[in-house]
Order: C-alpha cells, then sequence, then structure tokens
C-alpha cells in the first residue's frame, strides 16, 4: 500500500462506529501470530492527563538505554504521532508494511475491526517487528473494554486523574468511571494512582485487592515547587529533589508525581533505571499541545482542554502563570461537549473571543459558539470560521503586549501547530 492508502485501510470504518469489545483485537491479533505477546508494557488510562504521564514514562525509561515503544491518542497532525519508538513517529513505511500484513488477516474476519483496533493492531505489530524492549500504552476510551487492554498482565498499571467522561458508555458517576478503568489492573500486576476522590480510590483498591495487585498512591503533601515559568518547572518530591519538567501548568506537575512513583515500582521489579535517567528523562520529555507555548511576542498558548475538568486545569495555570490578565481567546468545541460548562469557567478570563469550527463532522458551529457567548456572556465574540483560517485571524489581531490562548478541542490543534510551524 502507499502511504495514502493506508490511511484510507486504517479509516474504512467509521469513526462514530466505535464498538467496545476485545473480540475483534484477539481474533485479529491471533491471526498476525499474536505479536502483542512478545512486548512487556506500562499500561496508562485516566480523564485528563494520560497522554503527558505516558510521554514522561517513556522519556526516562528512553533515557535508561531501553528500546521504547509510545501509543498514545488522539493524533495532532499526522497518525504517525500516536505510534513512537525510541521518541520518533514511526515512519510511513513501516506504517504502508503493517498495513499490508493486516489487511491479508482482516479478509478472513466476518466481524471487521474498528478504526481504533485497526490503529492499536498496527502499533502493537510495529513495536513488535522492532522488538521493543517496553511500550507505554495509551488506553483510548476507559480501560476494562478498550482496544489496548488484550495485553496481558502489564510491567505496571497506572491511573491518571479521572472525571465523568463519555458518561453513554462508561457510566454516570465516578464510581461507574473507576471501575472501567480499574478494568486495566490484571493479577499481581502492581497498580498507580494519582492521588484524587475517595470515591474513585475505592474502586481502584477493591479491583487491586481482588486482583492481589500492589496497591500505590501518588502523595501530593510530599510534593514542592521550587519554581516555575512558562519554559518549565522545578519540584521537589519525597526524596528527589529539583527535578525539572519542561512541562509548564500545574496538572503536570501532578503527572509528574505519578511518573516518578510509576518509575519506582519498575526498578522494584527489576527494571534498571539510574537516577540519572530520572532526571534527564523528565528534563527532556515533550507534550504537544497541552499549555504549550507556540509564540513569544505576542505570548500564544495552545492547550488541549476540551472538557469541564480540562477547562478548570487551564484555568488554574492562567490563575498562577498570567495573574490578573485579560485574554484573547480562539475557541472551537464539539457539540456533544459540555461546552456550557467549560464557557463558565473561561469566560471570566476573556476580553474577546475567536470562535472556530474545527475539523470534525461534530464541532459546533463557530457562528453558535460566537451567539452565545455574546448573549448569554456580554463578551465580544467573533465567527472566525474555520479554525484553519480562524487562526490567522485570531494572531494578526493580537498586539505585542497582547495574549492569546486556543482551547476548545484537540481537533483544531493540529491546524494551529501547523501554523507556527511547530510538530507534535
Amino acid at each position: 500500500m502507499t502511504y495514502q492508502e493506508t490511511i484510507e485501510f486504517l479509516e474504512i470504518s467509521n469513526w462514530m462506529g466505535s464498538r467496545l469489545g476485545l473480540s475483534r483485537m484477539q481474533e485479529l491479533l491471533h491471526l498476525l501470530g499474536d505479536p502483542h505477546k512478545q512486548l512487556r508494557y506500562v499500561h496508562v488510562t485516566g480523564t485528563n492527563g494520560k497522554g503527558s504521564t505516558a510521554a514522561m514514562l517513556e522519556s526516562v525509561l528512553r533515557a535508561a538505554g531501553y528500546h521504547t515503544g509510545l501509543y498514545t491518542s488522539p493524533h495532532l497532525i499526522r497518525y504517525n504521532e500516536r505510534m513512537k519508538i525510541d521518541g520518533k513517529n514511526v515512519s510511513d513505511e513501516d506504517m504502508q508494511n503493517a498495513a499490508d500484513l493486516m489487511a491479508v488477516q482482516i479478509e478472513k474476519m466476518e466481524d471487521k475491526p474498528t478504526v481504533f483496533e485497526r490503529i492499536t493492531v498496527m502499533a502493537l505489530l510495529i513495536f513488535a517487528l522492532k522488538k521493543c524492549e517496553i511500550v507505554v500504552l495509551e488506553v483510548g476510551l476507559g480501560g476494562r473494554l478498550d482496544a489496548t487492554n488484550v495485553i496481558e498482565a502489564p510491567e505496571c498499571s497506572v491511573i491518571t486523574n479521572m472525571d465523568l467522561e463519555h458518561t453513554q458508555v462508561l457510566g454516570n458517576t465516578i464510581e461507574q468511571i473507576a471501575a472501567e478503568k480499574a478494568g486495566i489492573i490484571k493479577h499481581g500486576c502492581p497498580v498507580v494512582l494519582y492521588a484524587q476522590s475517595e470515591a474513585a480510590e475505592f474502586v481502584v483498591r477493591a479491583k487491586a485487592a481482588e486482583c492481589e495487585s500492589r496497591f500505590f498512591k501518588t502523595d501530593p503533601s510530599k510534593l514542592r515547587l521550587v519554581s516555575r515559568s512558562l519554559k518549565g518547572q522545578i519540584f521537589d518530591y519525597r526524596d528527589r529533589a529539583n527535578v525539572r519538567i519542561a512541562l509548564p501548568g500545574n496538572y503536570q506537575l501532578r503527572n509528574a508525581m505519578t511518573v516518578l512513583d510509576a518509575i519506582d515500582v519498575l526498578t522494584s521489579r527489576g527494571w534498571d533505571i539510574p537516577e540519572a535517567a530520572v532526571y534527564s528523562g523528565m528534563k527532556n520529555a515533550v507534550w504537544a499541545g497541552r499549555f504549550q507555548v507556540l509564540h513569544e511576542e505576542p505570548l500564544v498558548l495552545l492547550d488541549g482542554a476540551h472538557n469541564p475538568n480540562g477547562a478548570g486545569e487551564l484555568a488554574q495555570c492562567l490563575d498562577s502563570y498570567l495573574p490578573g490578565q485579560k485574554l484573547t481567546f480562539m475557541m472551537g468545541v464539539m457539540a456533544d461537549k459540555d461546552y456550557r460548562s467549560m464557557l463558565d469557567i473561561m469566560m471570566p478570563f476573556a476580553k474577546t473571543v475567536f470562535c472556530v469550527t474545527p475539523p470534525s463532522d461534530r464541532s459546533l458551529p463557530s457562528a453558535e459558539l460566537a451567539r452565545i457567548i455574546r448573549e448569554d456572556y456580554g463578551i465580544p465574540a467573533e465567527d472566525a470560521g474555520p479554525s484553519s483560517e480562524g487562526i490567522a485571524r485570531a494572531f494578526e489581531s493580537c498586539r505585542e503586549n497582547d495574549i492569546l490562548v486556543v482551547f476548545g478541542s484537540l481537533y483544531q490543534a493540529g491546524e494551529v501547530l501547523e501554523y507556527f510551524g511547530k510538530e507534535a
């Protein structure tokens, strides 16, 4: 296949036709010789923070000298971003070769795999063909029935911050959400939980006990911020002093705690991770689209906040890093998200809003978003059209001392990154 044919092969089934369950994954992987069983994993789930957490974990393991795989979603510009080997996106050729192998076997299947299942199998196949020593695997949706949960017991399961999400699929309470995410815990496999609500913790602890798995929880009381700026943060946690990360944002400190505790669990299981690798891996970890500085004068920040929890985290960051500032926003949202709650959180910071339509069939039209902001919040809001055009209008409107913050949907992030010449 050509690269374009590979993308068409991946997208052959409707994005909205997602069907949870592991039977198609198990069948296709078995037809391919069960490549996933050749690999060792750290499995990461959560509502917010799982991508950043996975990226930091992989960076530390790579710094320790391991041949790593990293699987995350969604991509911001190209599918290749979802599958990284030793910190670099997999090549077009690797994807094409994997697609050729998969296509032959999928023809034998009566129940064809979904888009996400195809991408996940492709990643596992490539990681196995490249003989990765350890793979950091991010869950797509939930955990228990997610396509990634086809793996056998990982070296460690990691659960980041949990909040209500995809309630029509995962459940209407935090306990139900936690139960789905705790479904990645396997028998005898240790689990690290980011400290959060008692209700969520109770569910995860119970699942760990049922699986006879060691349970670990982060301890925010052991965290001390040393310094922070838009270029990164330095902090102490437990017995480690002056840990540096290049990722700004209050929530990244919480993710970093989770990573450090997971690294300690891996070390206890025999993985050789020197302290020098921990420090250099944390310092060098990158993750696009999360409170990311894209331009300095005027200051442009890109954040992937696309739900109320993410908007709350972004609001905390704005309070911490840019206190008292009134900001220009570029905002596009999905119609099926709770964008009203996001607006309640973010509009107190707004001077003006450029409303855009992200590239998705699920997008709320920019004209409708602008109308809601003007009428219900009394904030000047402009219909800036598609996000590919809106970013130019928003940026060109800013003077040197203005601050532009782009948020609301990950679907628009790729176009914004490309506008500023950044990679994902």
